[in-house]
């Protein structure tokens, strides 16, 4: 699903370059769960940001799904973000004028989906997360566990290969991360494949494999212990 070989990013002040990923090469597969982490300026959001196609790397090589993406123009890899990939940040980024409904369904309006098709999908993955009964609700009118899982069902609403949450559970408390981590649980488990960035290290527990990074490379890659304990016992 996703191949790195050798990333660099560097960003370039004056004359000066300040390098952030310093050759990171990773594998990650379908329907795996994966934790990315890391201190504060270890590279962990930028490596999301190319993971994402959000940000492309100075140097190495990035495919996905196949698809060499290092390469692309902003214009193909919109198009590679549209089809492929679900996004779920920390700060949910929901439009405030628009329902629960109508927020979900924003990705299939760009995709020029027909109005009954984007509502009966978006209805479809609000059920998933269960809050089809707040689906007309605007998110002034939502607490913010059920913010982030309206900003779930929209990642989910295209059917994305791949799903990256960045500290997802970053504004919720410790009862509602728990409710939020079990969903993506659920996801994992339907066959989709799961990268998250987090600080915490309860939260990386839900995942299968942590890759922790520091200045730049990866440190350490290995299982979760709950992973472990499934192949020892």
């Amino acid at each position: 699903m996703i191949h790195l070989e050798e990333i660099r990013k560097s960003y370039f002040m004056g004359k000066n370059a300040l390098e952030i990923l310093k050759g990171v090469s990773l594998d990650i597969h379908k329907n795996e769960y994966v934790a990315l982490m890391g201190p504060s300026g270890s590279g962990k959001s930028t490596l999301m940001n190319i993971l994402g196609c959000l940000d492309t790397p100075t140097g190495g090589k990035y495919v996905l799904n196949g698809q060499d993406v290092s390469k692309m123009d902003d214009n193909s890899l919109a198009e590679v973000r549209n089809k492929t990939i679900g996004f779920v940040f920390q700060q949910f980024n929901l439009l405030p004028r628009l329902t629960a409904l109508e927020n979900v369904a924003l990705p299939l309006v760009y995709a020029g989906i027909s109005k009954k098709i984007r509502q009966e999908k978006a209805l479809h993955v609000l059920d998933m997360v269960n809050l089809t009964q707040r689906s007309h609700h605007k998110p002034n009118e939502l607490s913010g566990g059920q913010s982030q899982r309206v900003a779930i069902a929209r990642a989910l609403v295209n059917d994305p290969a791949l799903i990256l949450a960045d500290e997802p559970t970053g504004n919720l408390d410790t009862k509602t991360s728990y409710e939020i981590m079990s969903i993506f649980g659920d996801i994992h488990s339907r066959g989709n494949t799961v990268v998250l960035v987090t600080h915490e290290e309860d939260i990386a527990n839900h995942s299968k494999r942590i890759v922790r990074l520091r200045d730049g490379i990866i440190e350490s890659d290995r299982p979760t212990e709950r992973m472990s304990n499934a192949v020892h016992s």
